[in-house]
Parts: structure tokens; C-alpha cells; sequence
């Protein structure tokens, strides 16, 4: 493992204990200033709703690439979550967080027992089959192609899945 990472690493775990290093620590960031923010009001009950999930923990499953944890503009791309194939699957590749508790329980960042706990309860139509994985911490020159490829991509998928409401999670 690089040095880099186990900075990485190391800042989160620190960061994570003490939450007013965290403060200051995100404060020097400065954020992604957008002003036409796309919004589509549901329009049907959510017990006919299909769900899904897409989420910024950098989950995916064992089998696909990690993410990028080497380039510091972090990685833009995303993994397809496929829930026909078991949650032992899952793993995370992200060295910006402390993702220890979500290691042991992939739902803390990822909740789809919970979202099938709804389903089952008829609180909402349907989980969907197919989410979406994407690294958090994108900076600098990846911001274009997260919202012109890549945000667009993962968007058209979810329209052609029929999707009705997106859980977005961070990590």
C-alpha cells in the first residue's frame, strides 16, 4: 500500500474521533457550486414505486475493479450493484472515511435490507435490481466528467430501469 493511502487512511481514522478536526478539515475544501440542480417531484405513491440506491461510499462487489484510491481528484467512475448476487459480495474501496462499522454492515452506507424491509412491508413497490456504486471525494478536473459522463450515464440507466425515487447515501 502506498504512502499516500495510509495517509489517507490514517486522516480519516483521526478525523472520525474528533469531530472538530473534521470541521476544520472539510472547511478548506471548497465545494461545487451548481445552480441549475435537476429536481423531478414523485408523482405516484410510494407503495407503486420502484427504489434504488446510489451511493458515494465507494461500495461495489468483490468481483469488479476497486476504485482509483492513487489519483487525487479521486476516481469518477461508478460499479453496477446487482443485487442478484449476494451482499457477502460487497466490499469498499474508499480511503476518505473510517468505513470499519460499514465493513461489518454494508447497510450503514448501503441499505438495501432496510429498503427490502419496506418492500416486504408495502411501504414502497419495489427495490430495484441494479444500483449504483460511485467513490466520493471528487475534486478538481474529474467534476466534469462526474456530471457530464458518467452522473448522466448512471441517470439514463436508472430511467431505463424504471426507477422512481433514488436513495442517494454518502460515506
Amino acid at each position: 500500500m502506498s504512502f499516500s493511502r495510509l495517509k489517507n487512511q490514517f486522516i480519516a481514522k483521526i478525523i472520525t474521533r474528533f469531530p472538530s478536526l473534521s470541521e476544520r478539515f472539510t472547511a478548506s475544501y471548497e465545494p461545487w457550486k451548481s445552480v441549475d440542480i435537476p429536481w423531478t417531484a414523485v408523482t405516484k405513491p410510494l407503495d407503486q414505486c420502484r427504489v434504488a440506491i446510489v451511493t458515494t461510499a465507494g461500495v461495489h462487489h468483490r468481483d469488479q475493479e476497486p476504485f482509483d484510491m492513487k489519483d487525487p481528484d479521486g476516481d469518477p467512475s461508478y460499479r453496477t450493484i446487482d443485487l442478484r448476487k449476494p451482499l457477502s459480495s460487497l466490499m469498499i474501496t474508499h480511503d476518505y472515511y473510517d468505513h470499519a462499522d460499514a465493513d461489518r454492515d454494508i447497510n450503514i452506507v448501503f441499505p438495501v435490507e432496510r429498503l427490502k424491509e419496506f418492500e416486504q412491508e408495502g411501504l414502497i413497490g419495489h427495490v430495484a435490481d441494479l444500483h449504483y456504486g460511485f467513490m466520493g471525494h471528487i475534486t478538481g478536473r474529474h467534476i466534469p466528467t462526474l456530471i457530464n459522463t458518467t452522473g448522466r450515464d448512471v441517470a439514463l440507466r436508472l430511467k431505463k430501469d424504471k426507477v422512481d425515487i433514488v436513495l442517494l447515501t454518502p460515506g
